[in-house]
């Protein structure tokens, strides 16, 4: 086989520094699953929160996302890797005042809801800085494989740690089974660390104002037609999907009577479709096209929510439950595969500043949808509230479906850079 041939079938896995990163992604979100499980246990059976506290401890752990254009920013202009490492160290700081303030007797949903900020501070770097980083890790022709080996990953490692949170929240205590997520951290701050990364890949040209930065990659991503569908696309979904994961668990742990060991079953299940639908991305993608496959998606969710409002308490609606989620996680993956390998891959300069414009849009509006939602439970009640986040899943879906994405087959190639401020629409 010529060195030709052996490039060409070479795959992302192939480069170290790719590793690295695999690896840190998997770990911290095996350890940020446990958390999923431990600190709604934390809030509504051991600190008794009520409806109220239960949004309030949403909207604060969603706030950090209101200054990601920020971090998109500062991911483009400085060294990514003492990026991801600061970012670790600070959620595995927060997280152990958890176990210790439970130890003086001293833990309140106010602690909680500082820690969610901390939390949600350190993932809205790490996000930007991580997506920003990979396309300087591999080439265009392996992004897709890339971030399909990246949700594998992760997928795998939610659904590990779902389960070991159950595990560990029978064991030990929801308390002191957040040490898990802390550790998970540092680990993860020990990885990048390892991992060596080119400076001119991550450094910037030229120094200009932080506000010019922004300024800059919010044109560019308002400028770029398939860009700004995508993320006009994510904004409603993301919003609805808030709505309904302000009172998710709540709704399955209080209302349907569900253990914390159940819950975790329930996530984990989920979590192994998502590994189902990475793995398969890449192959659904060349099958049906990246546009359907995004599409489909999209399509999914709101219907994978239609169990759920249906439900009541017991074993059999459990696994109906698991089911779906199993079912709805396997395409929000490979759509999410498709869709992230998308923008990369046609936004070939300001990919820090583009993944925290969509960030800032999508995810922005989270606290937004957490407080729309303590609203929505005050006027009707918790199942009501969650149909409502369930039909707002329906707009994107007709926003894909009236673009020119429903077409698109493969990858298109990247375009030319618009200037931020001269040039026209690409």
């Amino acid at each position: 086989m010529t060195v030709t041939a052996r490039a060409a079938k070479a795959t992302a896995w192939s480069r170290p520094a790719f590793r690295f990163l695999l690896g840190s992604e998997a770990v911290t979100l095996s350890g940020s699953a446990v958390s999923t499980i431990d600190l709604p246990a934390l809030a509504v059976l051991e600190l008794r929160a009520s409806t109220t506290e239960v949004a309030v401890l949403a909207f604060f752990g969603q706030l950090p996302n209101a200054v990601a254009l920020w971090a998109g920013a500062l991911s483009d202009r400085h060294p990514k890797r003492p990026q991801l490492i600061a970012s670790d160290l600070a959620a595995a700081s927060a997280l152990v005042t958890i176990p210790a303030a439970t130890l003086a007797g001293a833990l309140t949903v106010g602690q909680l809801c500082a820690v969610t900020v901390v939390l949600g501070a350190a993932k809205v770097l790490h996000d930007a800085t991580a997506i920003s980083l990979l396309p300087a890790l591999v080439d265009t022709g392996r992004l897709h494989d890339a971030n399909a080996k990246i949700g594998a990953a992760s997928s795998v490692a939610d659904s590990a740690g779902t389960n070991a949170g159950a595990v560990l929240v029978g064991a030990v205590g929801p308390a002191r089974s957040v040490l898990a997520d802390a550790l998970s951290f540092v680990v993860s701050a020990v990885l990048i660390w390892r991992m060596r990364v080119p400076e001119a890949a991550t450094a910037p040209r030229a120094r200009t104002s932080l506000t010019r930065d922004i300024a800059d990659g919010v044109r560019y991503v308002a400028r770029q037609p398939t860009i700004r569908t995508v993320i006009a696309a994510l904004s409603p979904l993301s919003f609805g999907l808030a709505v309904m994961n302000t009172y998710w668990a709540y709704y399955l742990l209080n209302r349907l009577g569900s253990s914390p060991f159940s819950f975790g079953v329930i996530m984990g299940v989920g979590g192994a479709g998502g590994v189902a639908g990475a793995l398969l991305a890449p192959r659904i993608a060349a099958r049906v096209g990246i546009g359907p496959t995004i599409i489909v998606g999209f399509a999914v969710s709101p219907l994978a929510q239609v169990p759920l409002l249906c439900a009541g308490p017991g074993l059999r609606w459990q696994i109906v439950l698991a089911a779906a989620l199993a079912v709805h996680l396997s395409w929000a993956t490979a759509s999410g595969t498709g869709q992230r390998s998308l923008r990369q891959a046609v936004c070939p300069a300001f990919q820090g500043r583009m993944q925290s414009a969509s960030t800032t849009l999508t995810a922005g509006a989270r606290p937004l949808a957490a407080a729309t939602a303590g609203g929505l439970v005050l006027l009707l009640d918790v199942r009501a509230t969650l149909a409502i986040g369930a039909l707002l899943q329906v707009v994107p879906v007709v926003v894909l479906l009236a673009s020119p994405i429903r077409a698109l087959r493969t990858i298109p190639a990247r375009t030319a850079v618009p200037h931020p401020r001269k040039g026209a629409p690409s």
